[in-house]
């Protein structure tokens, strides 16, 4: 009889990450808490310690702008950030990154209009490196899986239109005023779970919200995705910690008959109480920079 031949060997599997490691230009962090795993800092260029837990959770954002400040091109087909990176990879990893960190992702409802196929986990950006975010989850303690928190005004959100709606290993968290619960409440999810929280009468206050996700959801860190003027209610409000912010070197520009948003709409700051950052680190990757700051506010 013959021996049974050996099963063909896997392909090695390819190693973590956009095709190339981040270049750490400088990193100036204070920080002392957790950091990424060994393998994902390798990629990453640094450590990215979190800070010491405070009385809410730590608020970080995500946003690529433009050359000239832009975040997108506002156009049909073409309205999310990844047309303002050229579909980037490092970019694209390290989105999947810092979602791997997130105990809540935060977004405005018009981003869910704008993405309704997306799902908002690392995996689902970066599913060939899963295992690894996986793994950063669990060494800090994290759900599988990150709260979906959506701010909208007045909750007309279709729930048949997106993705995580039909996911059944889906949470989503629905903020809003309370006009826009009760229209909220009346919409059926087909399997994810859906909670709605009236938050204000006539917009959803932040602070509250935060405090919320923190004593009854167990959220630590909480990763603002946008868009511009969901990312100016949180700078209002005074619960930005950091801002991750992709430089492309895409020129976008704007028109009064061609209107392209910026990084905050929605709120000025008068010139003599306006919030500051100041850098912490900076990254290259390929043709962007990757600058990472942290908020103070007068």
């Amino acid at each position: 009889m013959s021996a049974t031949p050996d099963a063909a060997p896997r392909p090695p599997r390819p190693s973590l990450g956009p095709g190339s490691p981040f270049q750490c230009l400088f990193d100036e962090s204070p920080d002392a808490g957790s950091s990424l795993t060994e393998e994902l800092a390798a990629v990453y260029g640094a450590p990215w310690r979190l800070p010491a837990p405070s009385a809410r959770p730590y608020v970080y954002s995500n946003f690529v702008v433009s050359r000239d400040g832009r975040v997108s091109f506002a156009e049909p087909g073409h309205m999310s950030g990844v047309d303002v990176a050229g579909f980037d990879l490092h970019d694209k990893w390290l989105m999947a990154l810092l979602r791997s960190r997130a105990d809540a992702i935060l977004m405005g409802d018009n981003t869910l209009r704008i993405e309704p196929d997306h799902i908002w986990t690392a995996e689902f950006l970066w599913p060939d490196d899963a295992e690894a975010f996986r793994a950063q989850r669990r060494a800090e303690g994290r759900l599988p899986r990150p709260l979906q928190v959506f701010l909208s005004l007045e909750g007309d959100l279709d729930v048949r239109a997106a993705a995580v709606f039909a996911d059944e290993a889906a949470h989503v968290v629905v903020a809003t005023t309370e006009a826009g619960a009760a229209r909220a409440r009346t919409l059926a999810a087909p399997a994810a779970r859906v909670d709605v929280l009236a938050l204000g009468r006539e917009a959803v206050d932040v602070g509250e919200l935060l405090g919320r996700l923190g004593a009854d959801y167990g959220v630590s860190t909480v990763l603002c995705e946008g868009g511009p003027r969901a990312y100016g209610s949180v700078i209002a409000a005074r619960c930005l910690d950091d801002e991750f912010l992709t430089l492309s070197p895409t020129v976008i520009g704007s028109a009064p008959d061609r209107p392209r948003p910026s990084l905050v709409e929605g709120v000025a700051f008068p010139a003599d109480a306006h919030p500051r950052s100041r850098p912490l680190s900076l990254h290259r990757g390929g043709e962007m920079l990757y600058l990472r700051s942290r908020y103070a506010f007068p």
